[in-house]
Order: C-alpha cells, then structure tokens, then sequence
C-alpha cells in the first residue's frame, strides 16, 4: 500500500460527490475537509453518520455544500453550528431531515445489498411529511393493522475517516468505532487519513482484527498527522475544545469565518500541515 499525498486525496473527490462523514465522536476527517476547501470543492452532498459536526461546518461555511442529509449538525458544547445554521436560514443549501436510526438502517441496507430496510420508530413522527422517499407500508407478514417505514439503501460515493493507523496492506484500525466498518461497506469508495502506516499486518493481530477495516474496502490512504484536530481521535489525543469554542466564535459572522477560514485553513504552513 502506497499512501497518496492529501491534495491527491481531495482532488479525487468530484464537486457534486455524495460524500459521507462520521460524527465528531466517531473519526471524523477533518484533515481532508480542510483540504477539500483548498480545493474549492462545490456542490458536495453530505451524509452525517448519523449526525455531523465540525467538518460539515466548515464545508459548509466555505460555500463547499450544495445538500446535507443528517439527524443533527452541532459542535456540541460549542453549541449550534453557525455556518449550517445560517445556510439553512438563507436557504442556500438543501437539508434532507433524518433521525440517527433512519440514517444506520439506510447505510446498513446498502451494506447488505437489499434496496430497502424497515424501521418502526418513525411512525408518528412529522419528519415523514419532509421525506417522500420513505415509504409507509402495512406489514405484510402481520393480519393486524401494523404499519412500517420502508427506507432506501444509502450508498455514498465516498465515505471519508480519519482512522489511527493503517498497516502496509492498507488496512485500517478504527477500534471500538465499528460504525465505520458500516460506512466503509456501504460506500462506493473509502478514503482514510491516518496517523501513521505500520510495518504490520492488523488482520494477523488477535488484539487488533477485531477494530480493522479491511484493505479491501479502502480506496486511498494519506498520512495526516492530527487529521481528527480539533476533535478527538480514540486515545491517541483528546478534543481542543478551545479551538472550537473559537472557531464558534469566529464563525457567527460571514466576515469572522473569512478570517477564521485564511488564518487557520487557507495560509500556506496550514495548507502544508
């Protein structure tokens, strides 16, 4: 396995792409969200897995966003995400409403090769009036009135995480987070930044099969130290809540999130980082 370099990566990610991300709390890229506006990416569609954070912000606040389909775009103690939210208030990008199980059982349809999936809970719910692609059916294994919601496979084009390390096979080690094992069988294509690449094979290790994405699933690799920064990334480092509480702060304002986007994003030693 041969890692690309991170402009590479991002340049392999065609404007108007179906692009999925993890929360903020589940290996997040934002390593190549950072790269993509370098690249002045445009009219992405983003999935929240099964909510979205700080990566999807910033795309958004960077005019890098045409669609999100989430549950829920938050910085979490930070509070609401002022680029999604002033988006969706100027209407200048898309929103597909969804909830945290809709989005896993839609993901896990196209992880199974099934065109749909059913799902109780959103019965009684006004979400259904926004998302006439979910369909309301009688149960057909049931003599009782019992109806269920019929959602589509999801499948991305890419799904993009920032894993601890990859091996020289270009297997992944996300440990506990196996909801990107979903993400990675669900998409078209897997594209991962890492911490570091190891002279080791992760699927002949007892220890660390159980947390390893499959080399098989995997497009591209590119090594991106802090790539998760400024959330966490499992044990290897905590959150920077203070960047974040900044950036929050920044963000607010169209004129103090161009400044935030040059200082911390757009500056040549950034862009080399």
């Amino acid at each position: 396995m041969t890692p690309v370099t991170l402009d590479a990566m991002a340049a392999s990610v065609p404007d108007g792409a179906l692009l999925a991300l993890p929360p903020d709390n589940s290996l997040p890229s934002v390593a190549l969200a950072k790269a993509l506006v370098r690249r002045g990416a445009r009219g992405l569609r983003l999935v929240g897995v099964p909510v979205s954070g700080f990566a999807t912000d910033l795309l958004i606040g960077a005019g890098c966003v045409a669609e999100v389909e989430t549950s829920a775009v938050s910085l979490g103690e930070a509070g609401f995400a002022p680029r999604f939210s002033a988006a969706v208030r100027a209407g200048t990008i898309r929103l597909r409403d969804a909830t945290c199980p809709a989005m896993h059982t839609m993901l896990q349809a196209a992880e199974k090769g099934v065109p749909f999936l059913p799902l109780r809970g959103l019965i009684g719910s006004d979400i259904l009036a926004h998302r006439p692609d979910w369909t309301v059916v009688q149960n057909p294994l049931s003599d009782m009135p019992d109806p269920i919601v019929l959602l589509p496979a999801l499948s991305p084009d890419i799904g993009a995480i920032h894993a601890v390390m990859a091996d020289r096979n270009g297997n992944l080690w996300v440990g506990r987070r196996r909801e990107c094992a979903t993400l990675a069988h669900a998409s078209k294509r897997l594209l991962a930044t890492v911490e570091r690449v190891v002279e080791t094979d992760f699927l002949e290790d007892e220890r660390l099969a159980p947390g390893t994405i499959s080399a098989a699933y995997v497009d591209a690799v590119a090594v991106a130290v802090l790539g998760a920064h400024p959330v966490a990334l499992l044990d290897e480092y905590g959150p920077d809540e203070s960047y974040v509480a900044a950036y929050a702060r920044a963000a607010r304002t169209d004129e103090g999130f161009r400044a935030w986007l040059e200082a911390n994003v757009l500056t040549p030693e950034r862009a080399a980082a």
